[in-house]
């Protein structure tokens, strides 16, 4: 019996689009957000055609932000303005600023004159702020209510709000005075003031905020939403746990970039550029990849010309070639380390861009040290197996010397390349490994001719 990602798969080949309907809408959300994946554009068009309102909306929000940019304009005018106008207004402008630019402006004229004002105050926030993410469908109760009518009230606009559990209280003006939870609200005694049950002292943040700021506070204090205020305290929306969670997951990666003195919309750029590596024509794929070959294979003839170089010493002492693969595989794998190392500890925030050449100078240090026990150990079994001193000596330095710089390229060239906006992910390896060989060959063979030079007459 097939499962639902094979049945899916299996339905829209055959083109049975009654069937898979019927199929779709029966699932959940998850599972039609798993099988999208396996996807392409076209396929996942139609697909999402197929799904009742409710569970497209489900699902479209569950999609990365992406994946909703290649739905939008995958769909018809039509059904991509029927999508968009199902959204919560922080996730309209989230999926605005990663449209192009004619494609936005035909959501924007799709919305009533209510729902433009809220997307228009939303982006008159600097990006990356807890004012551009936060939302502006909250509950906002006042404090001379009792439970009774709060609770009435409550239930005429719950539907239309992005979260009722946790509700703020504002006096006439709109400035922030107080919070409850719909927990506390529903137990209170029916005739008891909201003035009287809420809490006054409220963890609120400025629409200015850096919105990681705000949502490692959501996350620390496991709060459900926080309120958003202005210069005079007064609640202009609110930033909920799961646009936190969403917040969080973006400013793991651009965080790495913005570190390293990036500007703009830096998380957008490395997910479409991801993308392209991934799901981009062979064309795209060709001009990210293909210069960082050149390189490696302009490199490799510059090794093979200092190998030539030394052709002589190759000829008189040939056993010295037995070890070159030693040199360029400790170096290849220690400067593969140090760049994944690197990569991770930018990523979790390990790694300060701002005190980046402490870090270099921990990771020399860590290279140099790993290079002088494999550089010792592999001279003393050089020098058991071959019985010359000299040869051990020459490779025991050259492994030293190599994997010090294979430890410092590791860090170094994955932060320039992020540094001058290059693909840290196609260009470090190549990178590392042209200059790791032609250096490490060189000193080998400076190291061989100078001892080994009484050998070679």
């Amino acid at each position: 019996m097939m499962n639902f990602k094979e049945t899916v798969l299996t339905h829209l080949k055959t083109k049975e689009v009654t069937e898979l309907k019927k199929i779709l809408n029966e699932a959940n959300g998850l599972d039609v957000v798993t099988i999208i994946d396996e996807l392409s554009n076209e396929e996942i068009a139609l697909t999402y055609r197929l799904l009742n309102k409710d569970l497209a909306l489900e699902v479209f929000e569950a999609l990365d932000l992406n994946d909703q940019q290649n739905l939008i304009k995958s769909l018809t005018e039509k059904d991509a303005i029927a999508v968009f106008s199902e959204l919560a207004p922080d996730d309209r402008v989230r999926l605005l600023d990663e449209l192009p630019a004619t494609v936005a402006k035909k959501m924007l004229a799709s919305l009533g004159k209510a729902e433009r004002k809220d997307i228009s105050l939303l982006m008159g926030f600097e990006p990356e702020t807890a004012g551009r993410l936060m939302t502006p469908e909250y509950v906002r109760l006042r404090g001379e209510w009792t439970a009774s009518t709060a609770l009435e009230k409550l239930r005429v606009i719950a539907k239309d709000k992005e979260t009722i559990y946790t509700l703020f209280v504002t006096d006439e003006g709109g400035c922030l005075e107080g919070v409850i939870s719909l927990r506390d609200l529903f137990i209170a005694d029916a005739n008891a003031k909201i003035s009287e049950i809420m809490c006054v002292d409220v963890i609120r943040f400025h629409t200015g905020t850096d919105q990681e700021e705000v949502a490692k506070s959501l996350q620390i204090l496991d709060l459900l939403a926080v309120p958003i205020v202005d210069n005079e305290n007064r609640l202009v929306g609110i930033i909920t746990v799961d646009d936190a969670m969403d917040i969080l997951q973006d400013e793991a990666t651009e965080d790495i970039l913005i570190g390293a003195g990036l500007t703009g919309d830096v998380t957008s750029s490395e997910t479409m550029r991801s993308a392209t590596l991934i799901e981009g024509s062979y064309l795209r794929i060709w001009k990210a990849r293909l210069p960082y070959l050149v390189i490696t294979l302009i490199a490799g003839f510059l090794a093979g010309g200092v190998i030539g170089s030394f052709e002589e010493a190759l000829e008189s002492v040939a056993i010295i070639a037995i070890f070159i693969p030693v040199i360029m595989d400790m170096g290849g794998t220690i400067g593969t380390q140090s760049s994944t190392i690197f990569t991770r500890g930018m990523l979790l925030g390990h790694i300060k861009t701002t005190s980046i050449w402490k870090h270099v100078a921990k990771e020399v240090g860590v290279g140099l040290s790993l290079g002088v026990i494999s550089g010792v150990t592999t001279g003393i079994i050089a020098y058991l197996w071959q019985g010359i001193p000299e040869l051990s000596i020459a490779l025991a330095l050259a492994l030293i010397a190599t994997m010090t710089l294979a430890s410092f390229l590791g860090f170094v060239i994955p932060y320039l390349l992020i540094k001058l906006n290059l693909d840290q992910a196609t260009g470090t390896g190549p990178l590392i490994t042209s200059i790791k060989d032609i250096t490490g060959l060189t000193i080998y063979f400076v190291l061989v001719n100078w001892l080994l030079g009484h050998l070679m007459v």
